[in-house]
């Protein structure tokens, strides 16, 4: 791995894991309700694939996993696992849960938070150490994330189309659009402040922002967009089970 960039003595690096919802997207009909951190990838919980696939850098002092208040089962499948701890701070969106976390956690303004989404199990660890060796001498930060592949179509809605169907609108320049991942890594002081501001200006859900990267951009900064991976995936749907299992 790479370690190029190692962290100055006085900071800290932490990654805040929010495990707070239950994935209703990634449930078949006839499935019981079980939140998707929680569902088996190849016999393992996904929240603890994810959270060893972090572990695997030693720069990361410690993680911290924002699960609700009501969650009985985070601690359990994640006994024994070094460096490891579970906080009862979910809220009602991620945005949410994440400032909880980076509250709970008391990071000093200069230490580095880490955002990890709980379902991307795949991230390599090479990937990992791309993020952190960028951010590292950056001083605001960054995300992992990948070019867009495909030619990319605006819609707009048709009032006689089935539910589901649009029509385009226009087609897009690709180059300069990218896919956002997770890790998210910013100055604890910096995320925290931005995420403040945006959760207080919020007048509903629909207007919080879906990742810390767009809470940083609405505060004025520019986060790095650092190459990503592809297995680096977000499980998001029921057959995405079976294909991220496939290669674990």
């Amino acid at each position: 791995m790479s370690r190029t960039e190692p962290l100055e003595p006085q900071d800290r690096l932490i990654a805040l894991v929010p495990a707070a919802g239950v994935g209703a997207r990634a449930l078949r009909g006839h499935e019981a309700p079980v939140p998707k951190q929680y569902r088996l990838l190849a016999g393992q919980a996904m929240l603890r694939r994810t959270v060893q696939a972090l572990l695997v850098d030693t720069r990361i002092d410690q993680v911290r996993v924002a699960v609700a208040p009501e969650d009985d089962q985070a601690a359990e499948v994640l006994e024994g696992l070094a460096r490891v701890v579970c906080v009862p701070c979910g809220g009602e969106t991620r945005a949410q849960t994440v400032y909880n976390a980076l509250c709970d956690a008391q990071l000093a303004p200069h230490d580095w938070a880490l955002v990890h989404d709980a379902a991307r199990p795949g991230l390599p660890a090479d990937a990992l150490g791309r993020l952190i060796d960028a951010c590292l001498p950056n001083g605001v930060g960054g995300l992992l994330a990948l070019p867009v592949p495909d030619t990319v179509k605006r819609a707009r809605t048709v009032a006689s189309a089935p539910s589901g169907i649009a029509a385009v609108e226009t087609t897009l320049a690709r180059d300069l659009l990218w896919l956002a991942q997770t890790p998210q890594m910013f100055r604890a002081g910096l995320l925290r402040a931005a995420l403040e501001r945006v959760l207080t200006h919020a007048t509903n859900t629909d207007h919080v922002p879906t990742d810390e990267a767009q809470a940083m951009e609405a505060a004025g900064y520019a986060p790095l967009l650092v190459p990503g991976s592809g297995r680096n995936t977000k499980i998001t749907w029921p057959d995405d089970f079976e294909w991220v299992e496939s290669w674990l």
